[in-house]
């Protein structure tokens, strides 16, 4: 199987990109005195967009002119190593301009097909594709998270169902914050398959910030995932999505036995909205017993009883009052992912192409922005990256994005910038 390589990925991205408007940028681009003015004014003002050796200086080199795209692009040195230093207002590998790009894939925001948007703006549809998949080569957690401080703590994770060429894999995920922090292909919903997914998000935050852990992380109990996230990070609290319990009766028991499901249910929200973990066990313990003096259906008790049986899993979220208890802000990025893959009809191609197909898309998820009313409500900030980050590089969410992802997201903060 062919894994996404995040450290060959560190090696070989040295583009570093940079906020320009295309005037100032063709005003000084010609000139290596006036560009080192502009660069230094950038590194002041946003050292984690360069490799952390910045600190020591750097030297200007050669510059190239792309007849692709009409525009001059330099090189700098730093501590040896050559970097291509590229404006944001240029899509990576010279594709067009961003200004031209971004109305596209906003809409792939709502998955509108590649045939759509090259009808409606040009080119054909593998190049829209390719763009988007290009986006996945980024690492999700470095792109989207600005500083390594923010990386959240509380996580919410769960496999997606789905299909490469009919065949049955799982898109392990990441969330926190409202963003989505890791989309990685399992072939197998087993512990070694899910631990190798689950693992891509370790690396990438990680490399933010090489002590990271999460504190807690909430998922649906399956047992492989437990241990593949047991095995990752040894310190993290592992909560159970109390959520679930409450689903799975729903689903099997609502409509046929209508009258005791509106009593489990409430009686069972008020277990939920217990003050501490006394009262919570106390609680789960009479719904039990009043389960079974009451005849409710097995359809009903066994959901409750496995709560019980594993009643220290729900419990510990009383010890990180910020944990997440259920999966609804899971739920709703993966209902998303659900209209997306339906929209697609799932994967069609390599394992690798569809690890870089759902990356992107969830970069894309991070930086589009929101609707109108959910921008005002958060104070302008357009979308879930800029609301985690409470920080823009650019208005246009596009131009954020690929900023963001300067050095393919795999930088962090120098310790003494210039």
């Amino acid at each position: 199987m062919e894994e996404v390589d995040t450290k060959s990925t560190t090696r070989h991205n040295r583009n570093i990109c940079l906020p320009f408007s295309q005037d100032i940028y063709n005003e000084n681009i010609e000139n290596p005195i006036n560009f080192r003015k502009c660069i230094n004014e950038r590194i002041e003002l946003f050292p984690e967009l360069f490799p952390p050796e910045i600190a020591t200086g750097y030297l200007m080199k050669d510059s190239y002119y792309s007849k692709k795209q009409f525009i001059t692009t330099r090189r700098i040195e730093i501590a040896g190593i050559p970097y291509t230093i590229r404006p944001s207002f240029i899509m990576p590998y010279m594709t067009g301009l961003t200004d031209d790009i971004e109305k596209a894939l906003f809409l792939r925001k709502f998955s509108v097909p590649f045939w759509a948007l090259s009808r409606m703006f040009g080119k054909d549809p593998m190049y829209w594709y390719r763009i988007e998949q290009a986006l996945g080569r980024n690492s999700i957690v470095g792109t989207t998270v600005r500083k390594p401080g923010d990386i959240p703590n509380h996580l919410a994770a769960d496999e997606k169902h789905t299909r490469i060429l009919g065949k049955k894999v799982y898109v392990a995920t990441t969330v926190g914050n409202e963003c989505m922090l890791g989309a990685s292909i399992a072939e197998d919903a087993g512990e070694e398959a899910l631990t190798d997914a689950y693992k891509v998000f370790k690396d990438e935050s990680q490399y933010l910030k090489p002590t990271y852990t999460p504190t807690t992380v909430n998922i649906d109990g399956w047992k492989a995932t437990r241990k593949a996230w047991s095995f990752l990070f040894t310190s993290v609290a592992i909560i159970c999505c109390f959520l679930h319990v409450y689903i799975k009766m729903r689903d099997r028991g609502k409509k046929k036995y209508k009258d005791f499901f509106f009593q489990v249910s409430s009686k069972l929200w008020e277990c939920y909205n217990a003050e501490n973990k006394a009262a919570f066990s106390q609680r789960i313990r009479r719904l039990h017993e009043w389960c079974n003096k009451e005849k409710v259906p097995d359809i009903f008790v066994k959901p409750i009883e496995k709560l019980r049986n594993n009643i220290a899993l729900y419990m510990v979220a009383y010890d990180h009052p910020k944990a997440h208890r259920t999966s609804n802000m899971l739920d709703r990025l993966m209902q998303r992912m659900d209209r997306h893959l339906f929209s697609v009809q799932y994967f069609h191609g390599s394992i690798s192409a569809a690890k870089l197909s759902i990356r992107g898309w969830a970069l894309i998820q991070n930086f589009a922005p929101s609707n109108p009313w959910t921008v005002d409500k958060y104070n302008g900030f357009q979308s879930p990256a800029e609301r985690l980050n409470s920080f823009r590089y650019h208005d246009n969410w596009l131009h954020n994005l690929t900023i963001s992802a300067s050095l393919g997201g795999y930088r962090s903060v120098p310790q003494n910038p210039l």
